[in-house]
């Protein structure tokens, strides 16, 4: 039996209109009412899934989400801090200076907001700021200082550019940091121990849920860690090959109503 399922937003959750369709409202809600832990799970802040939460009724005692690819995992109804792993101020240091060789657009993502170095700020990180309802900042790197609390960095750039550097981080990075490529134009960098799947995991023990008893439902890459530790991963139809790959069941589309027929299918 199901008693935890993790549901990534963006492909996933929500449609290519950023809608939720009362399918799936409807799906989430029934599994709810019958006891079972839906952990809305993001690569977006607090602030950029909070609207989410509340038209899914999930933020009240005992809800939880993850949020950050993981960073961050909160309790919604009082905001307390489940996990926090952010970046260390070297950390930054030394990803916003290889930012500059690689001459790739960076910002930093604290949970106040965005900051950017780049004079000429990138239209992704306009579109991050909106998608996720946090302030955009411009900060030089000298004014982004130590007393900052920083959850994640992110590489944002056309997907070429993108394509081109990023095995130039892996092979830099890869031991130091948790890397995720969670858009063709985002390429994030975590604290090491920060991931959907640690998260998932952590929070069900926290829960006294086994792990045979969860899924995940995801589409793109950034889930990858956490279908690979769940007992059902649960691949979109839209979802990319890598997570085909993984899946042991396949649902629909995210535009027919994708989350609701996995939820009907293996948890109803």
């Amino acid at each position: 039996m199901i008693k935890l399922i993790a549901i990534d937003i963006d492909g996933t959750l929500v449609n290519d209109q950023r809608e939720i369709t009362a399918e799936v409202k409807t799906a989430i809600q029934r599994a709810k009412a019958q006891g079972v832990k839906i952990v809305i799970t993001t690569g977006r802040p607090f602030p950029g899934v909070k609207a989410i939460l509340e038209e899914l009724n999930l933020l009240e005692v005992g809800d939880y989400v993850i949020t950050f690819n993981g960073a961050l995992v909160v309790h919604t109804n009082d905001h307390s801090d489940f996990i926090r792993t952010p970046l260390a101020y070297t950390d930054f240091l030394d990803i916003e200076r290889f930012a500059r060789e690689l001459n790739v657009h960076q910002h930093t993502i604290t949970p106040e907001g965005i900051y950017t170095s780049n004079r000429d700020i990138s239209k992704y990180s306009v579109h991050e700021a909106f998608i996720v309802q946090m302030p955009l900042h411009y900060r030089t790197p000298e004014e982004i200082t130590s007393d900052m609390e920083i959850i994640k960095c992110m590489y944002i750039d056309e997907p070429e550019l993108l394509d081109k550097i990023i095995p130039l981080v892996e092979q830099k990075w890869r031991d130091r940091f948790t890397l995720v490529r969670s858009t063709p134009f985002y390429f994030e960098l975590l604290n090491k121990k920060a991931s959907k799947g640690n998260a998932v995991l952590a929070l069900a023990e926290k829960l006294g849920i086994k792990q045979e008893e969860t899924m995940a439902i995801g589409d793109a890459d950034n889930d990858l860690s956490m279908l690979e530790v769940v007992h059902l991963p649960v691949a979109m139809a839209n979802s990319t090959d890598n997570v085909l790959a993984v899946a042991k069941a396949v649902t629909k589309s995210n535009n027919e109503h994708g989350v609701a027929y996995a939820i009907e299918q293996w948890v109803l």
